[in-house]
C-alpha cells in the first residue's frame, strides 16, 4: 500500500511540474506582456459598437428612452454617451489616453448600471424560453457592465501593453 501512495505522489508531483512550468511560461514577461492586446481589443470595439449603434438608429431615439427613465437633458446626455462610447472606445482599441478616457466609460457604465441593468439581478442571459428553434432572452442584468469596468480598471493600472499609442507617446 505504501508503494501505491508512493507511485501516486510521484505522478502528481510530475503533473504539477509539467502545470508549473506551463504557468511559468505563460507568466514571462514576453508573453504576459500582451495580455492587455485583447482587453483593448474587445474593449474598444464593444463601446464603439454600442455607441454606433446608437448613433445610427438617431440620438433623438436614444434621448427618448433617457427621458422616459428620468435622466435630465435627455438630449445633452445622448450625445455624450455616444460621443463617449464611439471615441472611447477608439482609444481604447488603438491604446491612446487609456487612462483619461476611462473615467467617462466608466461614468457611462455605472450610468447604465444603475438606471438601467440593476433592477434585472446580476445575470446578464435570462433565457425566458425557446420558441421555434429560436432562444428568447429578458434584459441583461449587470454582469457585463462589470466586466466592462474591471477591463477598464486592468487596462489603466496594468498598462495597454505592446502596439498602443500611448508607448508611441511615451518614447518621444
Amino acid at each position: 500500500m505504501n508503494q501505491l501512495a508512493q507511485s501516486l505522489e510521484r505522478e502528481a508531483g510530475s503533473r504539477f511540474v509539467f502545470l508549473s512550468r506551463g504557468r511559468a511560461f505563460l507568466a514571462r514577461r514576453s508573453v504576459a506582456v500582451w495580455a492587455p492586446i485583447p482587453l483593448r481589443l474587445i474593449v474598444g470595439y464593444g463601446f464603439m459598437q454600442h455607441g454606433l449603434a446608437k448613433l445610427f438608429r438617431g440620438p433623438d431615439a436614444f434621448a427618448a428612452i433617457l427621458h422616459t427613465i428620468g435622466v435630465p437633458a435627455p438630449h445633452v446626455m445622448a450625445w455624450l454617451t455616444v460621443l463617449t462610447e464611439v471615441i472611447g472606445g477608439l482609444a481604447v482599441l488603438l491604446g491612446a489616453f487609456v487612462p483619461l478616457v476611462s473615467l467617462p466609460m466608466a461614468a457611462v457604465l455605472f450610468a447604465a448600471m444603475l438606471t438601467v441593468h440593476l433592477p434585472y439581478g446580476f445575470s446578464s442571459i435570462k433565457l425566458l424560453s425557446v420558441t421555434a428553434g429560436r432562444a428568447q432572452f429578458g434584459p441583461p442584468g449587470y454582469e457585463l457592465d462589470l466586466l466592462y469596468l474591471a477591463c477598464l480598471a486592468a487596462l489603466v493600472f496594468g498598462g495597454s501593453g505592446p502596439m498602443a499609442i500611448d508607448n508611441y507617446f511615451r518614447k518621444k
